[in-house]
């Protein structure tokens, strides 16, 4: 009987100890699945909006030094009589005139998305604003680098002009014009380029979110 009594005792206690260790298990998988779940990293995320905001600072002088120079391209030549005047402007070129508009609607863009950069900043863990300047940026920096694009071909032929349609380069009449003009182009594809860059770190901060 005394036999019997210890062998049930301990069967008891082989039980309890199961049991016991079927009871801790679902602590310690808990304990690692809080152990895998990291909070998001708000310490880049807000880096990369400060570096948003001084871009787009940057793409802003850029966009509007570039529309400034194309509006005020005026050159009158010296020989200009009474009854025939020699003067280039930048609305002569309807590619400069379609510079100067687009260039402009890009500025006033970069001076609203401003306060959307600086919410990124505050809450950098927000996905809507980002997600919504990356959209926009995306279309602004398209349109600078069309503009850009059909004003530096102007702006070629211009300089070098074109033999096969006896077509004589104006620059050497025009020299400020030409040079106002050329300037133009550079900061508005130092704009555009600015604006890509700037999709690109918004795109990588929300794939890290």
């Amino acid at each position: 009987m005394a036999t019997a009594e210890k062998s049930g005792e301990i069967a008891i206690n082989m039980s309890e100890t199961k049991a016991s260790t079927k009871g801790k298990a679902p602590l310690l998988n808990s304990s690692k699945a809080f152990a895998v779940v990291e909070p998001p990293n708000r310490g880049a995320k807000r880096g990369i909006a400060i570096g948003d905001f001084f871009l787009r600072l940057c793409a802003l002088g850029a966009a509007l030094g570039a529309a400034i120079s194309m509006g005020t391209a005026d050159q009158l030549l010296p020989f200009t009589t009474q009854f025939l005047q020699f003067e280039a402007q930048y609305d002569d070129f309807d590619a400069f005139r379609y510079f100067v508009i687009s260039l402009a609607m890009v500025t006033g863009y970069l001076l609203l998305s401003l306060p959307f950069s600086i919410v990124c900043i505050i809450r950098p863990l927000a996905t809507v604003p980002r997600l919504f300047l990356v959209i926009f940026d995306s279309i602004m920096g398209g349109v600078t680098i069309a503009a850009g694009s059909a004003a530096a071909a102007i702006v070629y032929v211009a300089h070098t002009g074109n033999p096969n349609t006896n077509w004589l380069p104006i620059c050497q009449q025009y020299g400020d014009y030409c040079q106002s003009a050329s300037g133009a182009v550079i900061g508005s594809l130092i704009a555009g380029a600015v604006l890509f860059f700037i999709v690109i770190l918004s795109a990588f901060a929300l794939k890290r979110s």
